[in-house]
């Protein structure tokens, strides 16, 4: 088997840095309701439904607000603001789940209302 040296070691950890980013880009997945979505940047579609018992729903947010102005999505749980955010890679945090990312703000919301186990969201206080 042939000796491993610095210099190959170097390029291998070259040509793995360079791929990185391509492993990145987020290929065309289906939703939780089987719709594809493109890796492209932009909106997922709007939703609305009772999951657990509780309203979630969610659509592109459009004027003022905390994110609404720069084209963010609200998703909110029986009505309540559920703040989420989209992660560069492509997945969505909560303030409920901030550590366990999902793959759509559908799922950020089910997510919630799991961590919730019933409780009432209260309303996230703006600065």
């Amino acid at each position: 088997m042939p000796e491993l040296t610095r210099r190959h070691a170097l390029a291998v950890a070259a040509a793995l840095t360079a791929a990185a980013p391509l492993a990145a880009v987020p290929a065309a997945r289906a939703d939780d309701d089987g719709h594809h979505h493109g890796g492209t940047p932009g909106s997922p579609a709007a939703f609305d439904e009772v999951y657990k018992g509780r309203r979630i729903q969610g659509r592109p947010a459009s004027g003022g607000g905390h994110h609404h102005g720069d084209g963010g999505y609200g998703v909110f749980v029986d009505g309540v603001e559920l703040h989420v955010m989209r992660n560069a890679d492509g997945s969505w945090i909560s303030v409920i789940s901030h550590y366990d990312p999902v793959t759509t703000p559908r799922a950020a919301a089910r997510a919630a209302v799991d961590e919730l186990q019933g409780a009432p969201l209260l309303p996230f206080p703006a600065n």
